[in-house]
């Protein structure tokens, strides 16, 4: 129990929140790790038991490494989550500019036709600017 009637859904949206702001961080660095050379899959096991370690790390980004970009949960469901977060925090007079930079990165998936690819899918869009420069 988290508190009085809604309080489950502000739950519920914190979680969102840290997972879209969690999962652009993931795919940052291994965008990085392969932008400088390294191999991202050594990269991320030696980060993943430290301080960085997160079930994005561990579960999402090996299958993203490899292409699979299956959901667990659809960018489709995550940007219906991040508009309500973003609406309740505009409410509350709270500035999110994380969770809005995420937002925008996964609005650009969806238009691209990933929306119900896995939220992993994400690195995919870091990958392919990053090749592209």
């Amino acid at each position: 129990m988290q508190g009085p009637a809604g309080s489950g859904q502000y739950t519920k949206l914190c979680n969102q929140v840290a997972v879209a702001s969690t999962m652009l961080a993931v795919c940052e660095s291994m965008a990085l790790a392969q932008a400088s050379g390294l191999d991202p899959t050594r990269v991320l096991e030696s980060i993943t038991p430290g301080a960085a370690g997160s079930w994005a790390l561990s579960n999402l980004m090996p299958r993203a490494l490899r292409g699979d970009f299956e959901p667990g949960f659809s960018v489709q469901h995550l940007l219906k989550d991040l508009a309500i977060a973003l609406g309740c925090a505009q409410r509350l007079g709270l500035e999110l500019p994380g969770l809005a930079l995420a937002q925008r990165l996964y609005e650009e998936l969806r238009q691209q036709g990933a929306g119900s690819k896995g939220t992993q899918v994400l690195l995919r869009r870091y990958l392919e600017r990053g090749a592209a420069s």
